[in-house]
Formats: C-alpha cells, structure tokens, sequence
C-alpha cells in the first residue's frame, strides 16, 4: 500500500501550502461502488461523516506536501443545519449544467513560496439553502440559466459575513492563520469560527498502521504527533478564549449504515455544537481538533481570529503576530510591483494579481495508487466489474504530489492538456514549479508504458490535445529571455520523454498510415457532429482537422526543441530532420489524404473540415464551420536564418528534401523567400489560404466577438449544419451558452461560448505570422470593416477583448460575472474577479467551473505581453 510519500516533489515546493482540495467527495478516487457512479457513491452528505481514503478537503485550507497534517476553517452562523467544514455545490446529475459549485470565494492574494495568502468567503447568515438550490436546479431544463447562490435571495440587505482567510509564515513549518469576519448586515450577528486541524486518516485501511495523535499540553495548545519521521510533534495555539472540541478523523457507520459505532468519529465536533450531543472527547484526544471562537459581531464590525501551527513550542505564540502580517504583505507588494513594473492600469494589475493568486491557490496534493484503488482494501473491498471498468489499464499510476489543478471544486484532479497552459503563467511567479510540473506528467508513474499522458481522472485513457511540447518549449524559452539562462537539462529531460508519446500519437490515432489523425475527443467536447470518443454511428473514422493540426505543430515544437539542444549536441539535428519530414507529410495529408485527391480544405468554403471516412470507402466532409478548421493555424514556425547556419546537417537534409520531394515543398509556404529579419516560415497555410482563414475568423457574424473568438461560427445560428445517418438527424446550432444536446455529459456540453487557451494558440499564431510576413502584410479587421491591419495589431486586439471580460465597463459591472444586480448594488462585490472555465461570446458572461484559473490565468500572459509591447513603442 502506498502511504502517500512522494517518488517526486520539486526539491523547493514550500513544505506548507495551500495544497488541501476544495473537494474530495464525488471524485474517482474515492468512488468503490459496483457501476462508477462517483457522484452517487459519495455524495456531499456523507462528507461530513465518511472518513476519505486518498485525500483531504476544507475551506481555505492547507496541508504538508504529503497530505498528512491539514488545517482549514470551519463556521456556523448558528442557523445552518451543518456546521460549514466545505464547499457546497451540485453534483452532475442534479445540475442541470452538470455539476457545479454552488458557493461564493474568491482568491486574493499568494506568493510563491505561500509566506502570504489570502482569500475570501461569503458566509450568509440565513441558513444555508442547500435543498433549494439542489430542487431548483433539478426542476430547470438545459437551457435555462443556473439557479445560484445569488439567487437565493441570502445575499440581500448585506446579510453576510465577508470572512477573510490570511496565512503569514513566520518559517516555513510556522504558520499563523487570520481569520477577519466583518459584518456586512445592518444589525447585529452571531457567529462561531473553528480554525480545525486534523490528520488524514492513513490508518483505517492496513492493519497495524500507526495512529497519530491530537492532545492537550496545556492551556490554550495541543500537542500534534504523527508517526512519520520527518513529522514528528507539531503545536496547534488558540487564545484563552477560544475552547478546544476533539474527535476522530473516523467514519460515522452509525449514521451512514446503521452499523454500531465506538469513538468519537469525524462529524462529532458537528454533533455537539449544532445538536448538543456527546460527539466529542472529554480527554480531548483524537485525530481531529477544533478551535471554538463565538462572537455576536456588530454592523460594520470586524471580528479578528488567530490560531498558529507551528514545530515550535512558542511561550507567546501571538506576540508580534500584526508585524509578522505586515511584513509579508509588504514582500508581497514588492515582489508585485517588481513583476507589474510598467504596468499603470489599476484594473489591470487588479486582474493579474487575482489570477496569479487564483493560480496559486489553486495548488492541491493529489493522491492516487491505482492499482491499490482497484484491489481495494479492508475498508472498501473493490468488486468484481472494477477490474473490467473505469481506468484498470493504468495500474502503474502513482501519484501523491502537487499538482496545479484546473478546479480545486469542479475539477479537484490533473488535466493534462489544462496543466500544459497553467506552466505559462506560472513561469512569472515560480518558474521551477512550472517545469516540475511538465517534467512529472512524463515520469514513469504517469506516462503509461506505451507513451500515452494520462488525460485525466476519470478517463485517464482519453485522449487530449498534444501542448506538452508546445508549452515545454514556452516554458524554457520565457525563463531564458527572463533570466539570460536556459535550463537545457530540463528541456532535454522532457524531450526524451515526449518521443514516447509521440510515437504513441502516431502508432495508435494514425489508423489508416496517412498521417491524418483521429484523435477523438481533444478537448473539443460538443464542438462537432457526432461524439469523437465513441464509435461512430456510421461506422469508419473520423480524419479530424484539428488532430491532424495538432500532430502538425506538435512535429513543429519538437523540430524546435531539437534545433535548440543541437546547439550544444549535433546528433539533435537528425531528430529536428525526423520531425520536419514528420510535419510535411502531415501537411500533404492534409491536402491529399492517402494520395486519394480528398483533401480536409474545402477550396469552396475556403475552411478545414473534419472527413468522415465511410466503410465503403466514401469520404464526406462534416461542413461545420468551428475551432477545428481554426486549429490549422497553430501549426506554424518562424526560424532565424542563423539557425539554419549553426545546423548545417539539418539545412542539408531540410534543402535536398525540399529539392527531391517538390510536391512536399510546394506546401512549405515562401521557404526560399526569406521574412523580416532574416526568417523562414513554416506553416501548413499558404499566404492565400491564411486570409481565408483569417476572413472568416475576424468576421463579427462568424467567428469574432467583442471578447474574443468563438469556437463555433454565428453562421450556425440561423443554418444549422444537419447530418443524417441510419435514419436519425444530427445537428450542430451555434448556441452561445449551454446547449440544448446531452451527447456528452455533465458540463461539457456546448456549442459556441469562447474558450481562453484556444484564444491565446490563434494570438500566439497571429504573432509568429507577423514575426515573418511584417508590417507590409495586411489583413481587413474586424473583416467589413474596410480597415486593414498588420497581424500583430489584430493580436493586440484580441488580446485587449479577452482582457475586457474582467474589467469593470462603464457601468461599473464585469462581463465575466454577468447581470446580477448583487454585483452592480454591493459596493462589498465590486473589486472581486471570478475566472471562469469559458464565456458567453455575446455577453462575456463567465460559464462553467467558477474558478479555473488555471488556463483562464493565461490572462496574465496577455497582460503582460500587451504591456511589453507599449514598453517597446514607448522605447
């Protein structure tokens, strides 16, 4: 059994962090019922009172790097029918956009090394309505809007606390926790704030497993002892006035089987302060321990909290604490101002540091032996129908270290293709983190044998876009220009991982040997006609566009990642020659599929298609004007000319290839032809094709919006594309929001909203393009308009849209976090962002997870790209 020590953990990743999950219940991980059904098997009603076995959760919370010892808050309004220890939200089948977080937080503030942290929660002091939401969510259909907290009515009147969450680390196994209420009503309101901590429960599951331990030492601290030696004894303080309740991180079978029940389990601190009931320990020993602090807060009062958790036997624990907050916030500051220098916009550097923070918190220690998860233990004997069900050929997966999770609530588990986007931010505040994090999808105990990256937990076999080369490459390349210093160990490192798994790519979605790709879901979701991941309903395959664009830009990544190590190793120029040839024959196929004439370009349309390839040989294109005719436009390079000198092996086998092979180096786009600043392009699209592309893309009716590009065309609106097979119809509608189709589950259905890293790949691509055409090459934008624009005005400006979803508009509201009178009437709600999964192209109102700051952080990337190019007008 595995015990959660880490075979990998970046040697500085700080010891404490805010690496707790919002949510462990209704994952995978925890789910050991006969049919799958993760929701149903642990719902948010046995959270409570079920002891977890792979993890932990709790509000603003943090952990070890090893999950082991937690501290998080817990709160009653003295109304609420549970005492509040985490988030609440919908699970999948009981919202009718899938499941969905159903709470109101909002990360602040994080440094890199988590010295400084701090959130905010909004804590109603009306009884929470978890079964309204849960009816009124389940009584409305797909198309109509999500039933929120908002909605509810809690808010008004400024009936709420505004609980603020702020860590201070006086070292970095000394850790003192603020908590400030502030009473937004106009009367008084009681309140009970318990700081909690406990240790996860490693010891339920293998007999003979040592028990760590929670006891009093004295008066106003406990004493923490946990088995492991680089634990040892830990001391948690509270002031005099608060009262310690202790219980056992231990499963309520009582309650949730009718089983007898000995001890003091998990939900007994619940039980004695809401019902009055013996649910703690009178000896005060256990594995769980909480701080009770109760107040009735006046109107507009702050009600100020300490408690502190330290390896250190502190005389006076609180003394100096105010100095302590004062300092980090003042390194804070500092480190920021360094990293917004130039930047005078306070929305702006608002919005970046929010999203930085968002970034940062969202960190998370995950924990998954999948081959212990299948066999199951003692606790949670596995059936039979596991071994033939969901992720049972991932049996060397073994995981226990942390990760940047797209959602700490709605996706509380690694997605490759989310994680390759978040390093790009990640590189401004913590670059090393960053490439540990592309390093760790590729170690042994994550990349399956046959080289495929595991996509994500409940479908590890899925298939994702292949960015890992693509945001390696980024990674190193914005850490050299940062510092003057490329880590070359690590871009080697990754490098020799990744042919696996693009030998993988080629071996197992090239079904046909014609270098066009099938790879099936990519991320795209409801994007197309049929569902990509199943079979499909006419039989044959599916040769996508955008895998097979995919495959093209990640040959031309890994062609660039050679070139860069051939510098200091020649034998890298014979790799960067395999994967030039790779992405020309990429390109051929695209335009000549088997050499048979069918081409995935529509010389009509002037667009890429997906081709539906039928049994008896027959090739249809799927008409569908979306993201995947777009995505040809990431396949694109921009090579120096001194490149090409300092490689002599690779411009020689590149020129006698281009020389013999003229069918392939007709595609080659203006090779012979050199660019501004002595460049060379390499691009799939030829000059021509390129502004069909873009005309179609930079047009308000298709493509454009005023936040950014969506990812199916308007033209869809009104001429839905209709498809029949085997006597039934399908459709694709532009749909702007939700969809109204249920062809994927949960909230993966839609038809159209805008996504920020698919934005941020066509800005990228639109720069590269500039890098070689120059301010001569000009493209009419918005495209009507009559005005003409050189490609890297028209990045500019799309980056400046995607930038206004989060800006306060004239009247004073965000796009991103739509209508709601609450965000317009409550001065307490202005300066807060939400960073949304994607967003309404009409309205820029965010949809989705709530806080995937993650990819959505990219944001942070177009700031400052924005900015550095003002600052090389300026100069």
């Amino acid at each position: 059994m595995t015990t959660g020590s880490s075979p990998q953990q970046a040697p500085d990743t700080p010891f404490f962090g805010p690496y707790l999950s919002d949510r462990q219940w209704g994952t995978v991980r925890e789910d050991y019922s006969a049919d799958g059904n993760a929701w149903g098997y642990f719902p948010h009603d046995h959270a409570r009172s079920r002891a977890y076995r792979w993890g932990e959760d709790g509000i603003g919370g943090v952990c070890d790097l090893h999950g082991r010892l937690n501290l998080a808050l817990a709160l009653w309004n003295g109304k609420d029918p549970i005492l509040k220890e985490r988030f609440f939200g919908l699970t999948g089948p009981e919202g009718n956009h899938g499941e969905d977080s159903k709470e109101l937080y909002f990360y602040l503030d994080n440094t890199a090394d988590h010295s400084w942290m701090q959130m905010l929660y909004k804590y109603p002091q009306k009884a929470f309505p978890y079964e309204e939401l849960v009816k009124t969510n389940g009584a409305r259909g797909k198309l109509a809007t999500e039933f929120e907290l908002a909605d509810t009515g809690v808010f008004a009147e400024g009936r709420y606390f505004d609980v603020f969450i702020e860590y201070a680390a006086a070292s970095p196994t000394d850790l003192v926790l603020r908590i400030r209420a502030i009473n937004r009503a106009p009367e008084p309101a009681p309140l009970w704030i318990l700081p909690t901590v406990w240790f996860r429960n490693t010891w339920s599951w293998e007999e003979g497993r040592p028990k760590p331990s929670i006891r009093p030492l004295g008066a106003g601290v406990l004493q923490l002892h946990h088995p492991d030696a680089d634990m040892g004894n830990w001391h948690f303080y509270a002031r005099p006035e608060a009262a310690f309740a202790v219980c056992d991180n231990e499963t309520n079978f009582h309650r949730l089987f009718g089983r007898p029940q000995h001890g003091y389990p998990k939900d007994g601190i619940n039980d004695w302060l809401l019902h009055g009931k013996a649910g703690i320990h009178p000896g005060q020993e256990g594995t769980k321990a909480s701080a009770v602090h109760q107040a009735v807060v006046a109107p507009g009062d702050t009600w100020t909290v300490y408690v502190r958790l330290s390896q250190e036997a502190l005389a006076s624990p609180f003394d100096g604490v105010e100095t302590l907050f004062a300092e980090k916030i003042a390194g804070a500051d500092a480190f920021y101002e360094k990293l917004q220098a130039g930047l005078t916009n306070p929305e702006e550097r608002m919005i970046q540091r929010q999203a930085l923070a968002g970034l940062l918190w969202t960190k998370q220690y995950y924990h998954f032996d999948v081959a212990d998860w299948l066999a199951g233990d003692r606790q949670h004997p596995a059936p039979a129908a596991r071994l033939r069900g969901r992720n049972r050929s991932w049996t060397h997966l073994n995981t226990a270290d942390i990760i940047s999770m797209p959602d700490k609530w709605e996706y509380p588990w690694f997605a490759a293709w989310d994680l390759a986007f978040h390093c790009l931010p990640f590189t401004l505040v913590d670059p090393s983190f960053a490439k540990q994090q592309l390093l760790l999808l590729t170690r042994e105990w994550y990349m399956h044998p046959n080289g495929q990256l595991p996509a994500y937990e409940w479908n590890y076999s899925d298939v994702n876009p292949p960015v890992h080369a693509w945001a390696t490459w980024k990674t190193y390349w914005m850490e050299k220009r940062n510092t003057g210093h490329g880590d070359r160990a690590f871009l080697e490192e990754v490098f020799q991982k990744l042919l696996l798994n693009f030998t993988w790519w080629v071996n197992r979605k090239d079904h046909e040997g014609n270098n066009v790709f099938e790879g099936g879901f990519l991320g795209l979701d409801n994007i197309g006609v049929f569902d990509r991941s199943s079979a499909l309903p006419t039989g044959g395959k599916l040769e996508q566009a955008d895998g097979t664009s995919w495959m093209a830009m990640y040959s031309l990544n890994m062609m660039r990642i050679s070139l860069e190590l051939a510098a200091e190793n020649p034998v890298y120029q014979s790799l960067a020659t395999k994967f030039f040839e790779h992405y020309l024959y990429i390109s051929a196929a695209m335009v000549n599929m088997g050499c048979e004439g069918i081409s995935l370009w529509d010389e009509e349309d002037r667009f890429f298609y997906d081709v539906l390839n039928l049994p008896d040989n027959r090739k249809i294109p799927l008409k569908v004007r979306s993201l995947v005719g777009l995505i040809p436009l990431f396949a694109v390079e921009v090579l120096d000319d001194d490149i090409l000198t300092a490689n002599p092996e690779f411009t020689r086998r590149l020129e006698w290839f281009l020389e013999n092979r003229p069918q392939l180096a007709s595609l080659v786009s203006r090779w012979k032809e050199m660019g501004k600043r002595d460049t060379h392009l390499l691009s799939i699209l030829r000059g021509s094709r390129l502004k069909a592309l873009l005309r179609r893309m930079l047009d308000p009716n298709e493509f454009l919006s005023e936040f950014g590009v969506r990812s199916l065309s308007m033209f869809h609106e009104a001429n839905p594309y209709k498809f029949v097979a085997n006597g039934e119809e399908f459709r694709v509608k532009y749909m702007p929001g939700e969809s109204d189709t249920y062809m994927f589950g949960g909230n993966s259905n839609w038809r159209g909203p805008i996504w920020f890293p698919m934005n941020y790949l066509l800005i990228e691509s639109l720069k590269r393009f500039h890098r070689y055409f120059g301010e001569e090459f000009l493209v009419e934008y918005p495209t009507g308009s009559g005005q003409k624009h050189t490609l890297e005005h028209i990045a500019g400006d799309l980056a400046r849209r995607l930038i206004r979803l989060f800006r306060q508009n004239e009247t004073g509201l965000r796009p991103s976090l739509g209508p709601h009178p609450l965000w317009a009437e409550d001065p307490q709600f202005a300066a807060q962002v939400l960073f949304y999964e994607y967003f309404h192209p009409e309205t820029g109102q965010g949809l989705g997870a709530s806080h995937q700051t993650g990819w959505t952080a990219l944001v942070v990337r177009l700031v400052r790209e924005r900015r550095e190019k003002l600052l090389e007008e300026k100069f």
